[in-house]
Formats: C-alpha cells, sequence, structure tokens
C-alpha cells in the first residue's frame, strides 16, 4: 500500500532463480524478485523509499464465471486429463478439456458440468463403474 491505497502495477519480469530466506520466525523461505512499473501517478508512490519490503497480490490471470474442480482430482489420461465424478454411487471416468490452473484449482473447459462431486486423490483402486461411497 503506499499510504490508505493499494498500488496498482504492470509486472515486467519475475526473476527466474528464487534464492532461500529465513523468515523472523525462523523458516526457510523461498523467494523470488519481481520487477514491476507503477500504473499509478507517480505523486501516489513518490514517497517510497528504496529496499522496503512490500506485500503483493500478482494476478497472472482473472476469469469470470469459471468452472473450476480441484486439481487435486485432475490425472492424466492418454493424451489428455480426467476426473472421476460420483455418478449415483459409482466412480465414472470423465475425460476433460482443461484451461488455467493455480496448483490447487483447475478450470474446467469442457467435461463436467457445474455442481459435478468429483473425487479427490483418486487411488489405482478406482476404475470406472466401480462403486463408490462417499464420506
Amino acid at each position: 500500500m503506499g499510504g490508505e491505497h493499494p498500488l496498482l502495477g504492470r509486472v515486467l519480469l519475475v526473476e527466474p532463480g528464487a534464492f532461500m530466506k529465513v523468515s523472523a520466525l525462523g523458516v526457510e523461505e523461498q523467494r523470488v524478485n519481481v520487477l514491476l512499473d507503477f500504473t499509478e501517478p507517480h505523486t501516489m508512490w513518490e514517497a517510497l523509499g528504496d529496499g522496503y519490503r512490500v506485500e503483493a497480490r500478482i494476478v497472472v490471470w482473472e476469469g469470470y464465471s469459471v468452472l473450476k474442480a480441484p486439481a487435486g482430482a485432475l490425472f492424466r489420461h492418454g493424451d489428455g486429463w480426467a476426473f472421476f465424478r460420483n455418478l449415483k454411487g459409482r466412480a465414472r471416468l470423465s475425460p476433460v478439456t482443461v484451461g488455467r490452473s493455480d496448483g490447487l484449482e483447475t478450470q474446467n473447459l469442457d467435461g463436467l458440468d457445474e455442481g459435478d462431486a468429483v473425487i479427490l486423490h483418486p487411488s489405482d483402486r478406482i476404475r470406472d463403474g466401480i462403486a463408490i461411497k462417499a464420506h
């Protein structure tokens, strides 16, 4: 924040190599430098000093009305991706077309419907049509 308001900027470079830093709590953290240009007028950020730590929220991609599912339910299937859905107590293999992912959630472009229940972290014992029980 540049005072009372957040400052907006555009990322110029995310350095390709991370470095190790020990936090104030003694936790080793991987960090990476990000260079950016503020898009706000100079008067909004001119009082900022050099070498200060900042808390940043970097948006790589943003979408609205996105159908997404847990990335932990997704797995490779042939040349593509798939989920197992829970349909009336049976595991059903559902090939899907995926879009963006943040590692926790994955955008579904085709193959799942809103409200579908998917099986998280399916083991190799799950097969299409096998009876399953939700926990």
